[in-house]
């Protein structure tokens, strides 16, 4: 009769044990939803304790929503330095996401404190500091991770904002992914520059973050990114239609496809630079030119699978081209140079690089030379079929030509040479030739010719067959030279140099004489004496000067900063001579490999290091470890250096030392 129940249990199945507290306890709890609860106790050690509240026990998208609702960038800044996990949720905020909402209280007490002050809240300024985006910021090698990436957005949204992104990569497992381009893809919206380096791990996924984030983007970078294919520049053109500066090297996934997308959404487009891209044609090519036909105004093409359809749309669409260089186009012919000379559309091209093209040839390059009458600056590297008399003509034709540059140019002789120097007008400034192993010296003088008065700079490097006679007609033609550079000529000699030297009226600036064995001590005595009220720099790399020529540079060339005498049969006398005299102030010593320079020098070095900025003195096996463990304890009590002083040893290269000056 005691029984809840009378005649058994209310459930007719005993099996669902489930439904009872207790055994033998009729008592029903229906089946509910089981919540996970973090109990205030733990046991441990055969008893309770208590447990200490944590707020790493929240779901990200907690800690997601406190985030984007803390007042000011500093807060966020400072919670992301707490964990990995903080920094990564802090980092993924879009600057949309930031919740305006504030304390009234504080509103109201900023308003009136603003009042009281007559000016701006620090609110106002903090937005319009955020949004300027002239921060910069580089990663390199194993520096260059995700992590970094994200303290960056973090770090520099409430400082300014980021403006320049830099990242060079390198092999490491850890490196850049998509993960660190969407934290600045949504943390670095001011973003204008971002240059990608060599990042194997970055695809299409990240670039497209960057699209979608950062549509101020002004300047792109892609260097050797294999993953990357049309696709990103699809985005970029979509996302970025500021960009006026795109630059693709090493990226064999990247076509005509994305050029064309950024042909047709970039109308700002001001440079571009394609290296290596095998799959990129003239249709890319032509989509760039043809769209940006009055903004842009460089182009870099190189190593690129184009004909001479390119060229021909480059001579009538570059209308704006200033800059224009052409290197390693195997299927580019003459036919291409000289439609694009005799297309009349680069009327504004003033500087024009041509490197190891077949095509390049006598008529082609004329051709140039008569369609670019505003051509100044024309460097020629490697180019096999180039000869006299085509360099004679394109210097004729180029009428504007202030700067002339040859390099590797075998077909070009002494006569060729001559007549650029006296065809090109009266504008020419400068002019250069190396490794033209053509040139041979005359064997007779040449006929009366009218000076060039406008040369003021000549280097000749590495040109065996430069010598004397040479020498001695480029002084008659060019009595304004202040630069001159003779390097590697083993065939000139004093007697050639000296009529050089007196025949330069406006004084010398700069004498490079560098790997000219056979010039002597009387060189440098008439470098000295006519052009020592003039003189800045000066090498001597390897010329038989000795401690007499240093006596001279002493007493005359008081302008002199920067001295080379590497090699050089000087003595410690001869660095004596040039401190003893107080009024040479010596920014830039050299004396490299001097075998006769040992510790004695020591006093006349530090003082030089008053003025020194940098000091050389590898390879000088007389000068022991510790007299330049002595000199960088003397030169670092100079007050006024302000420098940071690096030197090494080495057994079998000698002693180094170097001085650099931070500003």
């Amino acid at each position: 009769s005691d029984d809840f129940c009378p005649g058994g249990s209310i459930y007719p199945n005993l099996k669902e044990s489930s439904l009872f507290l207790y055994p033998n306890q009729d008592v029903y709890f229906p089946p509910c939803k089981r919540y996970r609860i973090s109990a205030p106790f733990v046991f441990a050690g055969g008893k309770f304790e208590q447990k200490k509240p944590s707020i790493e026990v929240l779901p990200d998208e907690c800690l997601f929503e406190i985030f984007r609702r803390l007042p000011g960038g500093q807060e966020r800044s400072t919670c992301a330095c707490v964990s990995k996990r903080w920094l990564t949720l802090v980092s993924n905020i879009r600057r949309d996401e930031i919740s305006d909402n504030k304390n009234p209280q504080a509103s109201d007490l900023e308003h009136e404190n603003t009042d009281k002050r007559g000016g701006v809240s620090s609110e106002d300024v903090d937005s319009d500091v955020e949004g300027d985006g002239y921060l910069s910021r580089s990663l390199d090698g194993k520096k260059a991770t995700d992590i970094r990436l994200a303290s960056i957005a973090v770090g520099t949204a409430s400082r300014g904002g980021l403006g320049k992104l830099f990242i060079r990569g390198s092999k490491s497992r850890h490196g850049v992914t998509t993960v660190g381009l969407r934290a600045i893809s949504r943390g670095c919206p001011s973003l204008r520059v971002l240059s990608l380096w060599n990042l194997s791990s970055v695809g299409d996924e990240g670039l497209c973050e960057i699209a979608n984030g950062c549509h101020q983007l002004e300047k792109l970078d892609l260097c050797h990114c294999p993953p990357i294919t049309d696709k990103s520049l699809l985005a970029v053109a979509k996302g970025c239609p500021n960009l006026t500066d795109l630059t693709i090297e090493g990226c064999a996934n990247i076509g005509n496809e994305g050029l064309q997308a950024i042909a047709r959404s970039c109308p700002n487009l001001k440079s571009v630079s394609i290296k290596d891209c095998p799959l990129v044609g003239d249709q890319g090519v032509a989509s760039l030119l043809s769209s940006a036909s009055y903004s842009l105004t460089k182009v870099k093409l190189q190593a690129l699978n184009i004909t001479d359809v390119s060229l021909a749309v480059i001579g009538h669409y570059g209308k704006a081209v200033t800059d224009l260089s052409l290197t390693s186009l195997p299927n580019v012919s003459e036919k291409g140079f000289w439609v694009m000379g005799n297309g009349h559309g680069l009327q504004k091209l003033k500087s024009f690089t041509v490197t190891s093209c077949r095509g390049a040839t006598d008529s082609g390059l004329e051709a140039v030379g008569k369609g670019c009458p505003n051509l100044k600056q024309l460097c020629l590297s490697k180019c096999p079929f180039l000869s006299d008399q085509g360099l004679s003509s394109l210097a004729k034709a180029a009428g504007s030509l202030e700067c002339l540059q040859l390099e590797e140019c075998h077909r070009i002789s002494q006569f060729g040479f001559f007549c650029s120097l006296i065809n090109c007008g009266a504008k020419l400034k400068v002019i250069s030739f190396a490794n033209c192993l053509g040139i041979k010296d005359l064997n007779s003088g040449l006929p009366p010719l009218s000076p060039c008065e406008s040369l003021t700079s000549l280097s000749i490097h590495n040109c065996p067959g430069f010598g004397d006679a040479s020498l001695f007609a480029l002084g008659k033609l060019c009595p304004q030279l202040q630069h001159v550079e003779l390097c590697g000529l083993h065939g000139i000699t004093d007697a050639g140099v000296l009529p050089l030297l007196e025949s330069c009226e406006a004084g010398l600036l700069k004498v490079n004489l560098s790997g000219c064995v056979n010039l002597s001590d009387k060189v440098v005595q008439t470098i000295s004496n006519l052009h020592g009220w003039t003189l800045e720099l000066l090498n001597l790399d390897g010329c038989k000067i000795s401690d007499a020529s240093l006596v001279a540079i002493a007493e005359n060339c008081q302008l002199l900063t920067d001295l080379d005498i590497s090699k050089c049969t000087i003595t410690d006398s001869g660095i004596a001579a040039l401190a003893h005299f107080n009024s040479i102030n010596l920014q830039i010593l050299s004396v490299s490999g001097c075998s006769m320079v040992s510790d004695k020098s020591l006093p006349s070095l530090g003082k030089l290091g008053e003025t020194l900025l940098g000091l050389n003195l590898q390879q000088c096996k007389a000068i022991s470890s510790r007299a330049v463990e002595l000199l960088t304890e003397q030169l670092w009590r100079f007050p006024s250096s302000g420098m940071i002083c690096y030197y090494f040893l080495s057994l079998k290269m000698g002693v180094g030392f170097f001085m650099a000056e931070f500003p």
